[in-house]
């Protein structure tokens, strides 16, 4: 039995979870729902905790190479403490918050390539932890945010790429942000080579985070190179947000000499 206990902490004959997720899609400062099941292994097994988490593929950058890590965020834990018999099943729901600033992995029905967000479930064994189960989640964006993403596009900035970053900036919650990269055409395109939008939501609204011509990355940069500014959760009118964000850049292009 001793030897037994010893191979299902390195996974051999082990617990198993499974989770199902009531729907796959979420927003930011939402929830996440969904039924997780246990089933037990071929040994008796203690339980010491049930885990969800949000999970992000996060990019991390040095001045000489660059690597991506999975960082889970929002860990909860839904239950534990208890004994699970050979090939017996245990199951219960949860409700998981979806924090603020979660990155957006989807626009329009559209998916925002290299984006990947998902729950993770994992098991708290004495001496081990369970590689768990993940469940792919779309992140859409707040209805704020949809709207400053088509002002921008009314502005002739077209989508490029997203990424998350592995850093913190005035105001993040989370120890990631997201960049989502613009291409300018029309009149932008004279002076920006590209634009980087971070969103930093609350409950009380989002900072809009602008970075032109992108030199280093938003942490290394200098202030001079970037502009921010502040709308509410009800600024949804898209030629509202497209003169604020005009507005924005000009201030940018000035500060940089554009003009």
């Amino acid at each position: 039995m001793g030897m037994k206990r010893f191979m299902s902490r390195l996974g051999v004959g082990a617990a198993e979870v499974e989770t199902v997720l009531d729907r796959p899609d979420a927003l930011p400062g939402a929830v996440v729902t969904g039924l997780t099941t246990i089933k037990g292994g071929k040994v008796e097994q203690e339980i010491e905790k049930v885990l969800v988490a949000l999970e992000a593929t996060v990019e991390v950058e040095t001045d000489d190479s660059t690597w991506y890590e999975q960082v889970t965020f929002g860990t909860q834990q839904i239950g534990g403490g208890f004994v699970i018999q050979p090939g017996q099943e245990q199951s219960g729901r949860f409700e998981l918050p979806v924090p603020w600033q979660t990155p957006i992995t989807d626009v329009a029905g559209w998916h925002l390539r290299g984006m990947k967000i998902g729950v993770r479930t994992t098991l708290s064994i004495p001496g081990a932890l369970d590689p768990g189960d993940l469940d792919p989640v779309s992140v859409h964006p707040l209805p704020v945010q949809e709207a400053v993403l088509a002002a921008l596009g009314d502005l002739g900035f077209h989508f490029h790429t997203a990424d998350v970053e592995k850093g913190r900036l005035q105001g993040s919650d989370l120890p990631f942000y997201q960049e989502i990269e613009l291409k300018p055409s029309g009149e932008y395109a004279r002076r920006i080579k590209e634009l980087e939008v971070t969103f930093l939501v609350d409950g009380n609204g989002m900072d809009v985070v602008l970075e032109a011509d992108r030199r280093g990355g938003l942490l290394s940069s200098g202030g001079d190179q970037l502009s921010r500014f502040r709308v509410g959760h009800h600024d949804t009118d898209r030629h509202q947000l497209a003169g604020a964000l005009h507005q924005q850049l000009q201030a940018l292009g000035a500060r940089r000499g554009w003009f």
